[in-house]
């Protein structure tokens, strides 16, 4: 059995204890995971996480169609939260390997996990380590990503944090220039949201 059969040990102990040895961490801060110009008139903030399916839904059938209409185009500007929901083991492991790639290649590793979510919680370590690798990662700078204690405890307490206070309950979550929608937004549901928004910014 390869040795990246599984998620690292320190995960799934982790896990198993319901994160009840880094759950009491102070929330670090991490760098922000957006795309678009930070001259855009409209923010949508989005809270999901890489083991949650809806998540996974979302991000391969609605996602690349409201980049190419709004974030290409330079109206919006999109910033990712990272949440532990759905197989949390996989979103630990998912999100400490893509913030531990380099940075221009964080949404490069989350949309991979997206695209492959069930294959990967099933194939574990091994089929993640193929993800790390094709963002440059090495099998090492993998293992060591994964056995990072701090980095789990950081990752931990930044999520139940941006939980707490933005009263996030499930994932997704979309805030489109701070106002919150509910459910699963369509493509049409956040085209109409932002238009409005456009709108309240020129007045403003």
């Amino acid at each position: 059995m390869s040795r990246h059969a599984a998620f690292p040990s320190l995960l799934g102990l982790a896990l198993a204890a319901g994160l009840a040895a880094v759950s009491g961490a102070a929330a670090a801060s991490a760098p922000e995971h957006a795309l678009g110009s930070p001259k855009a008139p409209v923010t949508v903030v989005e809270y999901a996480s890489v083991g949650c399916p809806h998540c996974a839904t979302w991000a391969n059938q609605v996602f690349p169609a409201f980049k190419k209409q709004w974030i290409d185009t330079g109206k919006v500007r999109f910033v990712f939260h990272e949440m532990i929901t759905g197989d949390s083991e996989l979103a630990v492991a998912g999100f400490m390997v893509a913030d531990c790639a380099q940075p221009d290649k964080y949404f490069e590793v989350v949309d991979a996990i997206f695209a492959d979510q069930v294959g990967i919680a099933q194939g574990g370590g091994a089929a993640l380590l193929k993800v790390a690798q094709a963002a440059g990662m090495t099998p090492a700078q993998f293992d060591a990503c994964l056995t990072d204690h701090q980095a789990l405890a950081d990752l931990q307490a930044r999520t139940d944090k941006d939980a707490q206070d933005h009263g996030v309950e499930f994932t997704p979550t979309f805030f489109v220039n701070g106002q919150k929608m509910a459910g699963d937004p369509t493509l049409k549901d956040l085209s109409a949201a932002i238009e409005s928004a456009e709108r309240a910014h020129r007045k403003g």
